[in-house]
């Protein structure tokens, strides 16, 4: 148990307070391009170069809104161009996003590097590239800005094969068509350079972007990479084709231009085996699966027809026929799962149609429910129980499980996918939960060896600073070899720091969990007492002295009672 915090609080000085109410309203009077208050402030000591939320300076906010005379004021007052944001960057970064190429001259009049980088690995000229700033770009290649620049991110990100992009990348995606020419005709933009993902422009152009301009069509900037030399063999994280993503984006257009070029391999497959042929009759798309078909793609590979029944898409049936596709019944693989008490369950899912969510296969209805909220689920063929959440919910409870992953009795992540707003986080597939195992008549329950588990899963979850709040039965699981792991479904554990009576309140409610399996599960928990414990039962003295030290928690704490004279004894 952690000695409880001092409550002391840091006391902040008038002087303090009042210098940072004028930094604010510097930047703010900065935003508001209020020349006459950046004055007054700066004359009542404001700091230049104070920096407000996430780390902005009255500079960067002065590149941002575009504002060159407030630039040159700061500038003048002593504002450092080297200051930079919590995300590393600086005004000149800034700059290139606003595209002013008066502002850009001054910075590095004032020392701004060319290639200065934010802690992403972007640069001015990547900015530039990124907004559509046309002059931008040019006025930057024209002071020595390296054209085929890769970003350089940090080693975790490297790690993760992120980073590596170009500023021809970041036109493409973000659908510039002009910055693109600009980059490869003007200033010999490299096409076929491909990021830490293996990915060049022609896949980039394919991938919607972030911007305003993410709903523009991606047709001319296609046809420019086409017309200039971009490999069209390239693929994308998931080893998806050019191909495969322009019918993914239901374009004719696209497809139809990709499919004019002789080195295209129609039938290549993503790493789920996927054709582009196999991907247009998934969407019900005839069209396209008419262009592929009739430029000869294979339409042995996928069971194409009864995905076509699956639709209900009488026009697809047809067109398929035509191109002399029969369908096959599907003969179910010989499969056997692990687990042993949901054999059917899986086996059905396993059988059944379901779209795919990432690499997961699940489906949740009562049929699949493991408990309340969790259901089975194959994840790459691996059976999983799955937790489904909204995705900030699951953002967080990813990170606090990825705390997890080197304790020996808590669940740990196995996998994770986004879908539509959803987080679906998959565990390692249980076979029952305390309550389940205890109420099961068939075999010898050894609760001593259960208890110690459940003392060690809870030390686990303490030292790495919460508290669990809510220890039920439920949140016990066990696999198919007996081992047992601490879960927090009901996503209520705290922060134990300064918070004391949390570990307290977890001490009797580990007290009451004694009791509970101590009694073999009989009644439910929030209602046995201590006089269910019957008399004749082993260690009675000891089992009864170590609930009665759990609801009254001395100094001894979870690590001391873990060594209280019940776990002696070898009786179970």
């Amino acid at each position: 148990m952690e000695p409880p915090a001092h409550n002391q609080e840091t006391s902040t000085s008038p002087r303090t307070e009042a210098a940072e109410v004028l930094n604010s309203e510097l930047n703010a009077a900065v935003y508001n391009k209020d020349k006459a208050a950046v004055l007054e402030l700066l004359e009542q000591g404001a700091d230049v170069n104070s920096k407000v939320g996430s780390g902005w300076t009255p500079l960067q906010t002065a590149v941002r809104t575009d504002e060159e005379e407030l630039v040159r004021l700061l500038l003048a007052r002593g504002a450092s161009v080297h200051a930079r944001k919590d995300n590393g960057g600086t005004a000149f970064i800034e700059a290139g996003i606003a595209g002013n190429v008066k502002v850009l001259e001054l910075l590095l009049e004032q020392g701004s590097h060319i290639h200065e980088q934010d802690i992403n690995g972007f640069t001015a000229f990547m900015e530039a590239a990124w907004y559509g700033m046309e002059e931008a770009l040019r006025f930057l290649y024209s002071r020595g800005a390296k054209v085929n620049l890769r970003r350089e991110p940090s080693q975790e990100k490297a790690k993760l094969h992120k980073g590596g992009a170009t500023a021809l990348m970041d036109a493409c995606r973000e659908r510039h068509l002009s910055a693109v020419k600009i980059l490869v005709l003007e200033m010999g933009a490299d096409v076929n350079i491909r990021d830490n993902r293996d990915r060049n422009a022609l896949i980039h152009a394919l991938k919607e972007g972030s911007g305003k301009r993410k709903h523009e069509s991606p047709v001319p900037i296609v046809r420019f990479l086409l017309e200039h030399g971009v490999d069209v063999k390239s693929k994308d994280e998931c080893g998806k084709t050019a191909l495969i993503l322009a019918v993914e984006m239901e374009s004719p257009e696209l497809v139809t231009a990709l499919l004019e070029q002789d080195e295209i391999d129609i039938d290549d497959a993503d790493e789920e085996g996927n054709t582009a042929l196999m991907v247009a009759v998934e969407k019900d798309d005839c069209t396209i699966a008419k262009l592929l078909c009739e430029k000869g793609a294979r339409t042995d590979l996928g069971n194409l027809i009864a995905v076509a029944r699956r639709n209900r898409s009488r026009s697809m049936e047809n067109l398929l026929r035509e191109h002399k596709v029969r369908f096959v019944p599907e003969t179910p693989r010989a499969w056997e799962p692990h687990s042993k008490r949901w054999r059917e369950q899986l086996k059905n899912l396993d059988q059944m149609y379901r779209p795919m969510i990432g690499k997961l296969k699940t489906f949740p209805y009562i049929q699949q429910k493991i408990q309340d909220g969790i259901y089975l689920g194959l994840h790459g063929g691996t059976e999983v129980a799955v937790q489904i959440t909204r995705s900030a919910e699951g953002d967080r409870e990813k990170e606090f499980l990825e705390k997890c992953s080197h304790s020996e009795h808590l669940l740990k992540l196995f996998q994770c996918e986004k879908q539509k707003g959803c987080m679906y986080l998959c565990f390692p597939l249980w076979e029952k939960n305390l309550q389940e195992h205890l109420q099961d008549p068939e075999g010898q329950k050894d609760y001593k060896a259960a208890l110690k588990i459940i003392f060690q899963a809870l030390r686990e979850l303490h030292s790495l600073g919460f508290a669990h709040r809510d220890l039920q039965p439920r949140n016990f699981v066990i696999d198919l070899g007996g081992k047992i792991y601490l879960a927090d479904f009901g996503n209520k554990r705290r922060s134990i720091k300064g918070q004391g009576e949390l570990v307290k309140s977890d001490l009797q409610a580990l007290g009451r969990l004694v009791l509970y399996v101590l009694t073999g599960g009989r009644k439910p928990l929030q209602q046995v007492r201590i006089k269910d414990l019957a008399r004749n039962s082993p260690d009675y003295t000891e089992a009864l002295d170590l609930v009665q030290s759990l609801s009254s928690p001395d100094e001894r704490g979870l690590e001391g009672l873990s060594k209280h004279p019940y776990f002696w004894s070898n009786q179970r």
